[in-house]
């Protein structure tokens, strides 16, 4: 995807307020309802055993992850038909009723504890995870931000730094409910989106070393997370202890060899691999369906990343950009990050896999954000590709990256 983005253009109407939804991105819909098709037959595959220990019934979070899908469903829709320029008028109020969860999740007898961590605030039978739309907010409030500092980015103190306390107060309250996992992936979304907005490459590698130095001491800070690094390096000499998981994660996918075990044959969900339905489905997926299921996982998310960077580099102005850009960053970046702590290629996080692993809020905000997503690529097909692309570049053929324009002056808002 190319770094440069148009400068002034984000408030440029196209005089279309809805999308019809036969101009949609086909391919990106289908890839999308093949990843939660997947989900719903693993979540209930990796979870039957459990939820008829627990609530006697087999169906019991197959059940919750159907009615929260149908909810995403829905979300999806409306953000697909909603002209995404809205969000610039709707990002304040995202930012205040996000804020206003964060904080209320960490008052006690309002957010629940859960093996030490407070992210939860439950309603009845249901639970919300504010940490998820925390992501959510730093993908389109970010986008927004962004489009407004225009080329001061460029500047380390006028630009970047006033982008950066924003994203660092949400970081900070993920972080207080000890949820590092989350608080890494907002992270990530947001150097990405950075990087598409045009930062300067020192000022962008200053801020992902600040970043790696400040997770490296929260990891010291606290005993558990130095232990669970420690088992990373060598998870086998830690396997009855705190290595357990990320053993027993190995061994599944090993066991499911080329073609797997079967559906509903894998060994582990019931009795040795714990978290077998959220964060380690991909283990269950390499058990029962082998190394053809998680090449499939990977396919279909190399597809989803595809459409994604076609839609951001084509969408008709800088939002657009920034937009399609963050949800693909966000979506694809949260999968790899899953997948890369059950394989042990980096350490666990504790993150779901995007569409996949059972989780309400998680799997709701995905869809609504690739309904953003539909809505980008939409508008662009509806622009036309021709007036998309020249969108992108001045009269005389140049980049309109803020580093080459004359002046090189601030966008105005």
């Amino acid at each position: 995807m190319e770094r440069w983005l148009p400068v002034g253009q984000s408030r440029q109407r196209t005089g279309i307020r809805h999308i019809p939804l036969p101009e949609l991105d086909v391919w990106l819909l289908l890839l999308t309802l093949a990843l939660c098709g997947l989900g719903l037959i693993m979540v209930y595959s990796a979870s039957q055993a459990l939820a008829y220990t627990d609530y006697g019934n087999p169906a019991y979070f197959f059940e919750r992850q159907l009615l929260w899908l149908g909810l995403g469903l829905v979300g999806l829709v409306i953000c697909a038909k909603i002209d995404y320029h809205r969000w610039v008028q709707l990002a304040p109020f995202l930012t205040i009723a996000t804020l206003v969860l964060l904080a209320a999740v960490l008052v006690p007898h309002i957010g629940y504890e859960v093996q030490g961590a407070r992210r939860w605030i439950y309603f009845g039978s249901f639970d919300l995870q504010p940490s998820v739309l925390a992501q959510f907010l730093v993908v389109v409030a970010g986008a927004v931000w962004l489009d407004r500092l225009g080329s001061r980015i460029q500047d380390l103190r006028d630009g970047v730094f006033n982008y950066s306390w924003k994203v660092a107060v949400v970081a900070l309250l993920v972080v207080m409910e000890k949820d590092l996992g989350s608080a890494v992936v907002l992270s990530v979304t947001a150097l990405g989106l950075l990087w598409l907005a045009g930062i300067r490459v020192r000022h962008l590698a200053g801020l992902a070393g600040t970043c790696v130095v400040g997770a490296l001491l929260l990891v010291r800070a606290e005993p558990y997370r130095t232990t669970r690094l420690l088992s990373y390096l060598n998870p086998f000499a830690h396997k009855l202890g705190s290595g357990f998981q990320a053993v027993q994660a190995l061994y599944s996918l090993g066991v499911g060899g080329i073609f797997g075990t079967g559906l509903n044959g894998a060994v582990s969900p019931a009795q040795l691999l714990p978290e077998a339905h959220t964060d380690f489905i991909f283990a269950i997926i390499g058990e029962e369906l082998g190394l053809v299921g998680t090449l499939l996982v990977l396919l279909l998310f190399a597809g989803f990343a595809w459409r994604g960077v076609r839609a951001a580099r084509n969408a008709p102005d800088r939002l657009g950009v920034l937009l399609a850009g963050g949800v693909t960053i966000w979506i694809v970046g949260q999968a790899l990050i899953n997948i890369g702590g059950v394989t042990d290629t980096i350490p666990s996080t504790g993150v779901p896999l995007t569409f996949i692993s059972y989780g309400g809020t998680s799997l709701a905000l995905s869809l609504a954000a690739t309904g953003i997503l539909l809505n980008v690529s939409a508008r662009q097909r509806r622009v036309g590709f021709g007036n998309a692309r020249a969108n992108h570049r001045g009269r005389n053929g140049r980049s309109l990256h803020p580093s080459h324009r004359s002046g090189g002056g601030p966008e105005a808002d």
